[in-house]
């Protein structure tokens, strides 16, 4: 077995490195996504380094991630997220990236200190590798937007990517979120209630989203391209997530 990339407490990350592991996360990935526990493997899995988050006493797993370095912005149209959205205005990005997708906590599991175990394995690697921009694709479970008109809204009204990185339509399914709620004023308690752990994550750290969700139906999820520029994290917030990556 691979030795941690981290280990903090009750829990260790490590980068995958049998099959048993990528199928290990794949059946994560369904059980977090589709409520079942088959597998969810598709052909992204071969390209991606693969991040598993376990407890140290039992070795079970609890998290799982996966990523795709990019040289820079050049490449993204080798990315998941470009299947979904059209990003060519990335493209001029100068710096390297990396995609963070399949990100999934057990079900079962609800301990904060997960959440933090797989964000200071990300931290290290960014730091290791002169890293400048995180993106992805972060998802609201379900595809009906009823339930979080309130976050869309948030999110509409604070968090929009800047114009010179804007991600445009490409699906054919899509919740225009800004348009539609342009003048629904969010209430802020039930917005972040509904935001998903993840997406929460990034808008602390200064992350932006697109202007639409995605209706995936085959994930069974709403979701909307997420862009984080390294630059742009808080130093407060850089100094959290490296004390948790030492």
């Amino acid at each position: 077995m691979t030795p941690p990339t981290l280990a903090k407490g009750r829990y260790q990350a490590r980068i995958a490195e049998t099959e048993a592991d990528i199928a290990a996360a794949q059946a994560l990935r369904h059980l977090a996504f589709a409520g079942q526990g088959e597998s969810d493997g598709d052909a992204f899995d071969a390209r991606c380094t693969h991040y598993l988050v376990e407890e140290v006493e039992t070795g079970r797993l609890v998290c799982c991630f996966r990523i795709l370095p990019l040289t820079d912005g050049r490449e993204i149209d080798r990315s998941y997220s470009a299947q979904f959205y059209e990003l060519s205005a990335l493209a001029g990005f100068k710096g390297r990236m990396v995609e963070m997708g399949r990100f999934c906590v057990h079900p079962a599991h609800h301990d904060p200190d997960i959440l933090r175990v797989a964000w200071g394995a990300m931290t290290r690697y960014v730091d290791e590798n002169n890293v400048e921009m995180l993106f992805g694709c972060s998802s609201f479970k379900g595809t009906d937007e009823a339930g979080y008109l309130d976050a869309f809204a948030m999110l509409k009204e604070r968090h929009l990517a800047p114009r010179r990185w804007w991600p445009r339509v490409k699906a054919p399914s899509v919740f225009r979120f800004a348009q539609a709620l342009r003048r629904q004023r969010p209430d802020m308690k039930a917005a972040m209630l509904a935001m998903p752990p993840l997406l929460r994550s990034y808008l602390m750290m200064g992350g932006w989203v697109s202007d639409h969700a995605v209706v995936d139906r085959q994930m069974n999820t709403l979701h909307v391209f997420t862009g984080l520029e390294i630059d742009a994290i808080p130093p407060a917030r850089k100094r959290l997530l490296r004390a948790v990556a030492q």
